[in-house]
């Protein structure tokens, strides 16, 4: 999904009430304005001005065409002058795709010689915004609200998060998850109901015998492997000189990529204690799958998968990385708490601050021969950290803001990738917040993509969101989740 082939409508409300010279006008301007907007350089997507709408009859038909048009991943809506809301009644109800209301007005200043009756007729978007949003409110449409001038850049970013947040909507309705075996045994978080996270994002869960990787595993050549070992030598350092464990590295990618191709799958999983029939578990073979934006879960965890996908998508073109991710242990030093965050082998090379290695080393669990990874620190700057649960009846998204720092130590012992940062707004009032809400101890983490685009993303998606920030308190945090549980409770009545 090349976010450079998405568009966006932008429909513009007015009436006939101004007249054809008005209308003609309208028209003129919406249409530069989407024209400035694609030529910022600041959107990740292109803007269409689709129409101005005047009628009832003309709101509901683009919306259905909208809904069919598969190029279309969002409409933009603004009222250059007033647009009464009834009209737009129908055609919001019929609306299936993402709604951004952008509250601007053509003019930056109001012009103090020229403004007179004409001037203002035209000019009322104030007048018809207001009105617009009311109508927004009234259907419960969720939606995002954008204000202020359409040029300025703060405008446009919030815009551009809208986009992304809309891709990711897109994308999670097509998405399709493998899981190669089952869920680790014991784990409550990984678990989840898939049938209704069908229902209500669009994923479809499938499951594959690991069997089945097994026996395609055996049909992969060796001009296949030589192929994937190629790739290898191109991104990444070997430190090793165990060029058979990494060919068994290779010959798992390969075939993990087949079967994902066939199923038209974009996310897998697998679990340690789900290894019959192999060699090694998947390391190398996972991290390389997530550095082409493939998503992964380790343990069998689904659902943090899809969002490693999903979130792979909507930060397409930015820098950073985007990853899978488990906190595995902190440095309690007072004033100074860090987390540091890595997995048994599979961290995605798109946070690595440096050229990744390939090593050899025993993994200490799964009962298998050791397993080719790669090894690295992660790339420091401001970030986030997601985790979408089941809280029964309902998914809940938990971010936190996070600052990625260079590792405090230089750990020459610990053979895996490793990310360590500062958690919002400390470590241990985070970790607090993070327990109350029922986090996962699994996350995507991600410095490419802002707080804003996933809260953007649930909204479209319709589920709870929480975010964890520098100013969050645990007592007003409790009270949030205690209010949340009794709204979304009765929401779902």
């Amino acid at each position: 999904m090349d976010m450079k082939n998405c568009e966006f409508w932008f429909v513009v409300g007015s009436q006939f009430l101004y007249g054809p010279e008005v209308l003609e006008t309208v028209a003129q301007r919406a249409a530069e304005m989407a024209d400035a907007l694609n030529k910022s350089g600041n959107l990740p997507c292109k803007v269409v001005y689709k129409a101005t709408v005047k009628t009832d009859a003309e709101i509901t038909q683009v919306m259905k065409d909208a809904n069919y048009d598969e190029s279309c991943y969002g409409v933009i809506t603004w009222c250059h002058t007033f647009s009464p809301s009834k009209m737009w009644i129908h055609g919001f109800g019929l609306l299936q795709k993402p709604y951004c209301h952008l509250a601007t007005q053509y003019n930056r200043k109001i012009p103090n010689e020229e403004i007179d009756m004409d001037f203002m007729n035209l000019n009322q978007a104030a007048h018809g915004d207001r009105e617009h949003g009311f109508i927004g409110a009234r259907m419960r449409l969720p939606r995002k609200v954008i204000a202020g001038y359409w040029q300025d850049k703060p405008v446009q970013d919030e815009l551009a998060a809208w986009m992304r947040a809309a891709v990711g909507y897109a994308f999670s309705h097509k998405l399709r998850i493998v899981r190669f075996g089952d869920n680790m045994r014991d784990v409550a978080v990984t678990e989840g109901d898939k049938v209704e996270t069908q229902i209500k994002l669009g994923w479809q869960v499938d499951y594959w015998p690991v069997g089945h990787l097994v026996e395609t595993m055996d049909a992969v050549t060796e001009a296949e492997i030589d192929a994937q070992m190629a790739q290898y030598k191109d991104r990444y350092d070997f430190a090793t000189d165990d060029l058979d464990t990494v060919r068994y590295q290779a010959k798992e990618e390969v075939a993990m990529r087949k079967i994902l191709e066939r199923e038209g799958a974009q996310a897998f999983i697998n679990n340690f204690q789900d290894l019959y029939g192999m060699e090694q578990l998947p390391g190398l073979a996972s991290q390389n799958m997530m550095a082409d934006g493939i998503g992964y879960g380790g343990e069998g965890d689904w659902k943090v998968a899809g969002m490693t996908a999903i979130m792979k998508q909507m930060a397409q073109g930015l820098e950073g990385g985007t990853l899978f991710m488990e906190d595995y242990t902190y440095d309690l030093e007072p004033g100074q708490e860090v987390s540091l965050g890595a997995h048994m082998l599979e961290v995605c090379p798109s946070i690595a601050a440096e050229k990744p290695r390939i090593e050899v080393h025993p993994l200490g669990i799964g009962d298998r021969q050791p397993p080719a990874r790669l090894v690295f620190e992660g790339k420091e700057g401001p970030g986030i950290v997601v985790s979408l649960i089941d809280m029964g009846g309902r998914l809940r998204m938990i971010i936190q803001d996070i600052e990625v720092i260079k590792p405090i130590l230089e750990m020459p012992n610990l053979p895996v990738a490793r990310v360590m940062w500062k958690p919002a707004p400390d470590l241990l009032t985070g970790v607090k917040c993070w327990i109350e809400a029922g986090g996962a101890h699994h996350t995507v983490l991600s410095t490419a993509l802002t707080a804003e685009v996933m809260e953007d993303w649930c909204e479209m998606m319709q589920i709870e969101c929480v975010h964890i920030t520098k100013d969050t308190k645990l007592a007003d945090f409790k009270k949030e989740l205690f209010y949340n549980d009794i709204a979304w409770k009765l929401k779902n009545l």
